[in-house]
C-alpha cells in the first residue's frame, strides 16, 4: 500500500477518471502524487482560479500498488524525463491517442519548472534533443495518473480530506 494525496478545492471521496481535465500531462484521468507538498501546491492553485469561498482542499488515499501491478494492468512509469516522457506529454497536450494505452502513468510532472520547455518543444522553437538538455536539470516531481475506473474502485481507498490554510 502507499500513500497518495490528491489537491482540489473540494474533497474527493469518489473520484471518476472522466471527470479530469482533457489535453493535460498524462490524459484525462484521476492526477494524484505521492509528494503531500505537492498536492497542497495544486490544491492552492485550483482554489485561487476557482475564487470565490473556496478553500484549497487535500484529500488522502492508499493505493495497493502491489495488487494493481499483479494484476492485468496496463502501468507506464517514466523515471526521469527523457524523449518517451516528453513525447508523451506533448501528445496528451494535444489531445491525442497515445493516453489510451496505459491505464496507470506515472512519472514527472510538466510544472511551472518545465512546461516551458515542453512547449518549446511542442511548438518546434527547439529541438527533442535541446528539449532534453534543458530537462536534464530540473527537478523531477511526482504525478500517478489513473486512466481506468475500475482501478480507481477496487485498489484506491479514500481515506480523509483537509481544508490547508492560504498563505497570507
Amino acid at each position: 500500500m502507499i500513500t497518495l494525496f490528491h489537491g482540489s478545492y473540494v474533497a474527493v471521496s469518489t473520484p471518476l477518471v472522466k471527470l479530469g481535465r482533457k489535453k493535460v500531462d498524462f490524459g484525462q484521468g484521476f492526477y494524484l502524487t505521492r509528494l503531500r507538498q505537492q498536492a497542497e501546491s495544486w490544491a492552492e492553485t485550483i482554489a485561487e482560479r476557482k475564487g470565490r469561498n473556496v478553500e484549497p482542499t487535500i484529500s488522502t488515499y492508499s493505493l495497493d500498488y502491489d495488487a494493481v501491478k499483479s494484476g492485468n494492468y496496463r502501468i507506464k512509469i517514466y523515471e526521469c524525463y527523457n524523449l518517451e516522457w516528453l513525447e508523451y506529454v506533448v501528445d496528451c497536450r494535444k489531445g491525442g491517442m497515445m493516453q489510451h494505452k496505459y491505464d496507470i502513468v506515472e512519472g514527472g510532472v510538466a510544472n511551472d519548472n518545465v512546461i516551458d520547455t515542453v512547449e518549446d518543444y511542442e511548438n518546434g522553437i527547439i529541438t527533442a534533443e535541446q528539449a532534453l538538455g534543458q530537462l536534464r536539470y530540473k527537478k523531477v516531481n511526482h504525478q500517478i495518473c489513473i486512466l481506468n475506473q475500475d482501478i480507481v474502485d477496487n485498489y484506491l481507498t479514500f481515506i480523509s480530506s483537509e481544508t490547508i490554510k492560504l498563505d497570507e
